[in-house]
């Protein structure tokens, strides 16, 4: 079911019920991150491995301090910087953190997400909230309540309808390495570029794991069930030949193609727009199941461009 009570929403989860929550990056599939049972009901849901550790979510930095060991100062700055929003950090944690949130590891991921629906209903729970993406595992994350309705259907008690989401790719993470400095350890809805504004120089993680330690690092991830193909399009298209194409673009077409089978991301080159615009595209070619294949360009790498060809490449197919 679909709508827009927070109050309900809460009691739901307060009973260890899974519920949809809308952020500022993707719909999250929330449950008591305190209740193992409940986490358990996320990793049914999503059909998602246990070895994939989940982000906590709260409305603010007091009510994290309680689960984790300690928030180094330079990381504390970031959270002063950019909380609530799209930065999540990994911080030692507390036994009160299951293990299965975290699967196994001793830090957990934390953030403050800005949604002002999402922060009503934080604020009005005593516990914080595991919500990894709210999706079958490995599949486009949703951008739209509806997508968690079509993707998941009665798994999820309730999804909270916030509207569609402003990033539409999932929040930055980042943590202190042991020699003092910012390490991203996946590319998100907030840029390198505004981490170094303040704190300097930042280390980019640019190798995913099937091991991860941390969420959404994982090789193969947010992929649609139509193949898609990044890069080298002239080359890509003569492979492709006969096949029924569709290319995903960021504000110019590709005159190889057919304009009614191109799908622009932004026509004001406008990396944020296109971020958020690029699962809900990919999910549109999907369920229409007009296309055997997806072929899409590089992003300039910079700023959300960096996290649209992460998500790009973790997506593709190779020939």
């Amino acid at each position: 079911m679909i709508g827009q009570d927070i109050q309900k929403a809460a009691d739901l989860l307060k009973k260890g019920d899974l519920v949809a929550i809308p952020t500022e990056t993707v719909y999250g599939l929330a449950a008591n991150a305190l209740d193992t049972a409940a986490v358990a009901r996320i990793f049914e849901a999503k059909d998602r491995p246990s070895f994939d550790p989940l982000i906590i979510h709260t409305d603010r930095i007091e009510k994290i301090k309680p689960f984790v060991k300690s928030i180094p100062e330079k990381l504390q700055v970031l959270i002063d910087a950019f909380s609530p929003g799209p930065l999540t950090i990994l911080l030692e944690k507390e036994a009160t953190i299951p293990d299965l949130v975290t699967a196994g590891l001793p830090t957990v991921a934390v953030r403050i997400p800005a949604h002002p629906m999402s922060k009503k209903l934080l604020e009005s729970l005593d516990f914080p909230l595991a919500a990894p993406s709210a999706n079958p595992f490995g599949y486009i994350s949703p951008t739209r309540a509806k997508h968690v309705e079509d993707q998941l259907g009665d798994k999820v008690s309730y999804i909270l309808d916030g509207g569609n989401c402003d990033f539409g790719v999932e929040s930055t993470i980042v943590k202190l390495t042991e020699n003092g400095s910012v390490q991203v350890l996946r590319k998100g809805g907030l840029s390198v570029e505004a981490l170094e504004e303040v704190a300097g120089v930042v280390e980019v993680n640019d190798v995913s794991s099937s091991n991860p330690n941390a969420p959404g690092m994982l090789k193969s991830h947010y992929a649609p069930k139509t193949p898609i193909y990044v890069g080298e399009m002239n080359s890509a298209v003569k492979k492709l030949k006969g096949k029924r194409i569709a290319f995903i673009g960021f504000n110019m077409l590709n005159f190889s193609l057919p304009v009614e089978d191109q799908f622009l991301l932004s026509m004001n080159f406008d990396l944020k727009e296109a971020a958020s615009n690029l699962f809900a595209v990919m999910r549109q070619l999907d369920k229409s199941k007009k296309y055997e294949v997806i072929v899409t360009d590089w992003f300039p790498e910079e700023g959300l461009g960096r996290a649209i060809n992460d998500r790009l490449r973790r997506a593709s197919s190779s020939f």
